[in-house]
């Protein structure tokens, strides 16, 4: 996969957010690549902080900031005219602009001349490369193992991110695959798959993943939910081009309705298991279900051991909350590498 050129610090710009869930490649940034962010920028009415230094973009600039990041993954990946005027302060500023929004900067008229006066970079995350090809669904090389949702925003990158982390602890050869925006600025590389034209998702997986030595695992965050009436798209084409191995289901404890969508029930963990290994088995027999991902952050420690216990022996597979780690993640990561 082509890398992408990035500053190496951050500037993180919240705009005017008020729900955390729109902030996720905020707390993304700050959780994975800390070292990176240098502060964050919140608009008046925002009321979400990522807990960064509140800077200005000038602020930012003098403590070393080389670009604004637009930390926000709002409904369509908009870009708000609200925002521009900071973003051309930032620009004046002297950092360069970083988005992963669906809304190129480099569409924008006002913020391309002022880039091109300035001397400064707009670098569009979501810009995947031409040419992709079409899915072919022919068996590669190597392992695969993707993350896959009872809905959105709920664990699916961070899963991957700390399995991955966790399979090079046990000198395995390992490498996340990121397919978000967030995902891609952590590594530095991806695939932008709600970016991509529908026919060519498979491809573009299948390209993600490419053939790998036998022992080689590839960790692929995973998009959306294939219950996501809006989004089941890109997430069944991500199950099929990955063709996966192994397949470890995420979900928000106590999460009753799909984000953005009330009027939609959030599907059971069970019908949501046998549905992904249905529709994952048309391009990978042998791909399985090893395990659940379980978001606990709404609770305390007592009742998030309660709460895996319980649903481990409901489910009879491993169920881990990989951000509090402990035996239930090595469960998980040993049931991942069984043959």
């Amino acid at each position: 996969m082509r890398l992408i050129e990035l500053p190496s610090r951050y500037l993180v710009f919240l705009g005017d957010v008020t729900d955390p869930s729109c902030a996720k490649t905020a707390f993304g940034l700050r959780d994975w690549t800390p070292e990176r962010c240098v502060g964050e920028y919140a608009l008046p009415g925002g009321t979400v902080s990522a807990g960064l230094p509140p800077l200005s973009p000038a602020q930012a600039r003098r403590h070393g900031a080389e670009a604004l990041v637009i930390a926000i993954a709002n409904y369509g990946g908009v870009l708000s005219p609200d925002w521009i005027p900071t973003l051309l302060e930032s620009l004046e500023a002297g950092l360069d602009l970083v988005s992963g929004m669906h809304m190129r900067l480099t569409d924008q008229c006002e913020l391309r001349c002022a880039a091109e006066r300035l001397g400064r970079r707009l670098i569009d995350i979501r810009n995947p490369p031409r040419d992709l090809p079409v899915g072919n669904g022919r068996k590669r090389t190597g392992k695969r193992l993707l993350t896959v949702g009872t809905d959105c925003a709920l664990g699916k990158k961070y899963t991957a991110l700390v399995l991955t982390r966790e399979f090079k602890a046990r000198a395995l050869d390992a490498d996340f695959r990121a397919t978000g925006q967030t995902g891609i600025l952590i590594a530095g590389t991806g695939m932008p798959m709600d970016a991509v034209v529908s026919d060519f998702v498979a491809g573009a997986a299948e390209l993600l993943t490419p053939d790998a030595p036998e022992n080689h695992w590839d960790v692929v965050e995973g998009q959306g939910s294939i219950f996501h009436p809006a989004y089941a798209g890109v997430s069944l084409g991500l199950l099929h081009g990955t063709q996966p191995d192994a397949i470890v289901v995420c979900h928000q404890l106590g999460r009753e309705r799909l984000v953005d969508l009330p009027d939609f029930p959030t599907p059971t963990l069970e019908e949501t298991i046998e549905l992904t290994v249905r529709l994952a088995r048309r391009t990978n027999p042998r791909a399985r279900c090893v395990g659940i991902s379980l978001n606990t952050s709404g609770i305390d420690q007592i009742a998030a051991q309660h709460a895996l216990a319980e649903h481990a022996a409901r489910l009879g597979l491993p169920v881990a909350d990989p951000m509090r780690g402990g035996a239930e993640l090595a469960e998980l990561v040993a049931a991942c590498l069984e043959p």
